[in-house]
C-alpha cells in the first residue's frame, strides 16, 4: 500500500504584499529581491545587456508569483526513478494543471521581451500545443502638449479565440493604463477568458484610476507602485486611501519615479 504524504494536501502559496486600499484585483508585491532589480534597471547608469538581463530575471520571477497565486493545481501521482527500486517511488501531491489553456501578449514595443520569456517559460510546464503568444502593435496617441490621450492598434496577430485560457498581458509600464485598456476591449471581443492577468514592473495611481473605471475583472500584478509627485500628506498614507490625490505621472504623462520609457531604453531606440 502506498500513502499519500500530508504534507501536500493543505498547500498553499502566501503572497508577500504591500497594504493597500485598491481593491482585491490589485497585488503589488513586498519583495525586496526584486525592488533592489527595478531599482538597478531604472537606474539612469543601467545600459544594454544588462537591462534585458534584468528584464529577463523580473519577469521570471512574476511569472512564478502569478502562476502559483492565479493557475489552478491537480493531484498527481508521477512515478519517480526511485520506482524500480522501492513502490513508494512515487511522488504524489499538487501540480500545475498542464491542460488550461494560456494566452501570453506581446503589446510590442516594450513587451516583447517580457512576454516571449513568460511564453517561453510556458512551455515546459503546460501542455505547449494550448500555449500561443499573440502579437500587438499598439502605441501611444499624445496631443500638442505631448500628453497620453489613448493607444492607438496599428496591427495585431492573434491566434483564435480565447475562451476559457488564462489570458497575460506583460507590459513593463503601467503609466495612464491607455495600452492595457485598448489591449482588454480587443480581446474580450475574441472569447470568454477565464482571467485576463496583467504582469507589470511599475504602476501608477492613475493607471488604477483608468483600468478600474473600464475592465473591473483585470487582475493586476506590479513589482511597486510610483507616486512620486503626490503630496507629503499622500505619501504618507496607506496607498489608496486618497486616491484622488494621488499623482505618479508628469505633464508628459510618464512615471515617477518610473524607468524612463521601458520601450526606449529597451531597445536603445528612443523614437
Amino acid at each position: 500500500m502506498i500513502y499519500s504524504d500530508s504534507q501536500y494536501k493543505k498547500m498553499k502559496y502566501h503572497l508577500s504584499e504591500i497594504e493597500h486600499r485598491y481593491g482585491e484585483n490589485y497585488h503589488i508585491l513586498s519583495d525586496t529581491f526584486l525592488l533592489s532589480l527595478l531599482a538597478k534597471l531604472c537606474s539612469d547608469n543601467t545600459t544594454q545587456p544588462l537591462i534585458n538581463e534584468l528584464v529577463t530575471t523580473l519577469y521570471s520571477s512574476l511569472l512564478k508569483i502569478v502562476v502559483n497565486c492565479e493557475f489552478t493545481t491537480k493531484w498527481e501521482k508521477i512515478k519517480t526513478r526511485m520506482h524500480t527500486y522501492h513502490e513508494e517511488g512515487i511522488f504524489q501531491g499538487p501540480v500545475i494543471d498542464s491542460e488550461v489553456p494560456i494566452v501570453s501578449v506581446n503589446l510590442a514595443r516594450a513587451g516583447t521581451l517580457p512576454s516571449h520569456i513568460c511564453y517561453n517559460a510556458l512551455n515546459y510546464f503546460m501542455n505547449p500545443k494550448i500555449i500561443r503568444q499573440d502579437h500587438i502593435s499598439i502605441g501611444r496617441t499624445t496631443d500638442e502638449q505631448e500628453r497620453v490621450t489613448g493607444s492607438k492598434v496599428s496591427g495585431h496577430k492573434i491566434g483564435g479565440s480565447t475562451d476559457n485560457a488564462i489570458v497575460l498581458f506583460p507590459d513593463p509600464m503601467g503609466a495612464t493604463g491607455a495600452t492595457i485598456i485598448e489591449a482588454l476591449d480587443l480581446y474580450k471581443s475574441k472569447g470568454k477568458a477565464s482571467k485576463h492577468i496583467a504582469l507589470h514592473c511599475i504602476i501608477t495611481p492613475e493607471y488604477i484610476i483608468n483600468v478600474k473605471k473600464t475592465h473591473p475583472d483585470l487582475i493586476v500584478y506590479a513589482i511597486r507602485l510610483d507616486r512620486g509627485l503626490s503630496p507629503l500628506e499622500v505619501l504618507d498614507s496607506i496607498p489608496g486611501t486618497f486616491l484622488e490625490k494621488e499623482k505618479g505621472l508628469n505633464h508628459k504623462h510618464y512615471i515617477v519615479p518610473g524607468g524612463g520609457g521601458f520601450g526606449e531604453v529597451m531597445n536603445n531606440a528612443y523614437v
